[in-house]
């Protein structure tokens, strides 16, 4: 009988020592848990989106200055200072079919392999004229917007739309001030406009 105790006791205590290691790594990492500096947390954050394009975060918010306009320039309506160039980029433009309709011709755009995009500029329109976004500080004056081929962009209305290739893209235009019928008061000026993509 203390033969079996004794071969009993020599099965267990191997038993017993390999269950006490095979637990102490776990016992190990619940504890580290309570050590300041031994832990973290991560969190990720992503959004998932279906478009075309992707615009580019540097154009997103963009402060244009329009520099100095003399009255001169402005002498009667009608009359525009000189334009400046704003230019929105669009990257991982993707190959995809197109079929955009013109709002002010209603010509269709259609191709089954380039995507393309129509841009609206959402402002408050000048009183006197509203084709021109309306500016804040001056008076008699406002401001067109138009396409790099010229076309007016007229506030809250799609422009024409304009075939984008794959890959990275720019689209341009020009921000022009120009005299209304309103007295001319001068003085530093500013308007905000917000940009709306659509690849429909």
């Amino acid at each position: 009988m203390k033969i079996l105790v004794m071969l009993i006791a020599l099965i267990m205590l191997p038993l017993c020592l390999w269950v006490l290691l095979w637990l102490l790594p776990a016992a190990s990492a619940a504890d580290n848990w309570q050590v300041d500096g031994a832990h973290g947390v991560l969190q990720v954050r992503g959004e998932l989106t279906e478009s075309v394009c992707r615009l580019e975060m540097t154009s997103a918010y963009q402060s244009v200055w329009l520099g100095s306009t003399s009255t001169a320039q402005l002498a009667k309506a009608g009359d525009r200072g000189e334009p400046v160039n704003v230019q929105l980029q669009l990257r991982d433009c993707l190959r995809s079919p197109a079929a955009n309709r013109d709002q002010q011709t209603g010509n269709l755009l259609w191709n089954a392999h380039q995507p393309a995009v129509s841009v609206r500029f959402i402002a408050p329109v000048d009183a006197d004229n509203p084709e021109l976004l309306k500016v804040q500080g001056a008076s008699g004056l406002a401001l067109r917007i138009t396409d790099e081929h010229g076309r007016d962009i007229r506030p809250g209305s799609r422009g024409a739309p304009l075939a984008l290739a794959v890959g990275q893209n720019a689209l341009n235009y020009r921000i022009t001030p120009e005299r209304t019928r309103a007295p001319l008061l001068p003085g530093a000026y500013a308007a905000v406009a917000d940009f709306q993509l659509s690849y429909d």
